[in-house]
């Protein structure tokens, strides 16, 4: 399925509150997130994204035809690691398994590391999520290790992997 990213607008606020309204989405996010989720809370987050530094925060929604489906940004660290960022990203549910999120993860990578100075984006999914880890595989990010009780999830203990892609020369 063809997908790009762009720019959040306004408009996207509905669509961004029905995708999140869903737990085996929230569940493989860090928290912070309300559930429910409303256009409100979606209306503020687009609007903190469209007013970010645009050195800084790299964030877009992923759209099929003409409809939104998910979230990738990609953000940039500080002090001594101004020069790497972190990738996040969702994809709804109903659109899983469709290569879309894998065409997301490479057209973002490819946006940051031809126009900025940025020389590795890293990832650090759940260890259970292996669809997320799959993703990365497929476009290039090697697994650097295991990150071993790195997070407290719903509850529980979770381990994390370690993902990177090295900008090439």
């Amino acid at each position: 399925m063809d997908c790009k990213i762009r720019e959040w607008r306004t408009d996207d606020a509905k669509s961004l509150a029905t995708l999140l309204n869903n737990k085996k989405i929230l569940g493989n996010l860090r928290d912070g997130l309300p559930f429910p989720y409303t256009e409100k809370d979606a209306l503020y987050y687009i609007n903190s994204m469209i007013g970010a530094d645009k050195n800084s925060v790299f964030a877009f929604a992923i759209e099929c035809g003409g409809e939104v489906v998910g979230s990738i940004g990609v953000f940039r660290q500080q002090n001594i690691h101004f020069r790497t960022a972190e990738l996040g990203y969702y994809i709804g549910e109903k659109f899983w398994n469709n290569g879309i999120t894998s065409s997301a993860v490479k057209q973002v990578c490819d946006f940051v590391f031809e126009n900025t100075d940025i020389i590795r984006i890293y990832a650090e999914p759940f260890a259970r999520n292996l669809a997320s880890c799959r993703v990365l595989e497929k476009v290039g990010f090697v697994c650097e290790g295991t990150l071993r009780a790195n997070a407290v999830k719903n509850g529980v203990v979770e381990d994390m992997k370690m993902y990177a892609k090295i900008k090439e020369n």
